[in-house]
């Protein structure tokens, strides 16, 4: 068989398992199949290696390539977890009998803060949007529920009809790892998000949030749409959808929510991930200190 057939039908097998078997989200399985095929690319470099019989050296040959291409080591110990989960998945399969990852350890991390916003800035960009037309009351509609619940743009983008409960202000999302849970929401954000329903009430779709088409709104799209509020607002452009959901969890924890609350509002499975927002916490109280205080 064509060694670059036989590459394809490997990792099409591979992300196959990955949907069915771990029953991972099409977004996840597409993250994976960007790293896999990054290397898979890498490897065809060296005709004579094909890449089920790609050896520990190589590995560690392509994790220096990364680096030498700038890129930060949290994304670089993502590309090697999803190297280890392919070659794992090959040896049980018993396409090879010996698998090269065993030794490769991730790499160690640098610390970093995710960008957040103060609620200066987060009111400017809600504000933003022109509530005259249907698509300046829809932005405005998602930007507050992306606010008021800290979803991820995609759980957003996915939200139903049927997963919003409009008495009780709860929307139910699916999160990674084909995960649910359910999120309340304030009176304000449910305030610009009936407004937005009342908009679309005889639009026969289920998805809530549509394009001027009637269509689902994509990424990309709502994306394009943040950059034009920033722009108007003179924001800084490092903001994105998702620093929507840094500020959510930044600031319930500057006015005292406690962080067991904020882990599962966010739909962390692990303590640790929620921990990064104590530290943006801490450092926007020394910023208030500072400016503040009369020895600040």
């Amino acid at each position: 068989m064509p060694k670059d057939i036989k590459k394809d039908h490997l990792i099409e097998s591979f992300l196959d398992s990955l949907y069915i078997e771990k029953g991972l989200s099409q977004n996840t399985v597409q993250s994976y199949k960007n790293d896999i095929s990054s290397f898979a690319a890498w490897v065809e470099k060296y005709p004579d290696i094909p890449l089920a019989k790609t050896t520990k050296s190589n590995i560690n040959q392509y994790i220096a390539h990364l680096f030498k291409s700038g890129l930060k080591s949290s994304s670089v110990n993502r590309k090697i977890s999803t190297i280890k989960s392919f070659f794992i998945f090959l040896l049980k399969k018993k396409h090879i009998l010996l698998s090269p990852v065993e030794d490769i350890d991730m790499v160690r991390q640098e610390k970093y803060l995710p960008v957040s916003m103060s609620e200066k800035e987060v009111e400017l960009l809600l504000k933003s949007p022109s509530l005259d037309s249907f698509i300046g009351r829809r932005d405005r509609a998602m930007i507050e529920m992306l606010y008021a619940t800290g979803m991820r743009i995609s759980e957003l983008i996915n939200l139903k009809i049927t997963d919003v409960d409009c008495n009780r202000l709860i929307a139910k999302v699916m999160g990674k790892g084909s995960k649910e849970r359910l999120i309340p929401y304030g009176e304000i954000a449910a305030d610009h998000l009936n407004i937005y329903l009342q908009d679309r009430k005889d639009i026969n779709s289920n998805e809530i949030f549509l394009s001027n088409r009637g269509k689902k709104i994509t990424r990309g799209a709502f994306w394009n749409r943040i950059k034009l509020y920033l722009r108007k607002e003179n924001l800084k452009e490092s903001i994105s959808p998702h620093t929507l959901r840094h500020a959510f969890a930044t600031h319930l924890l500057n006015r005292g929510a406690d962080l067991r609350s904020v882990q599962i509002l966010l739909g962390h499975s692990d303590l640790s991930t929620t921990q990064i927002y104590t530290h943006i916490a801490k450092k926007r109280l020394g910023e208030i200190l500072k400016k503040h205080h009369p020895r600040g």
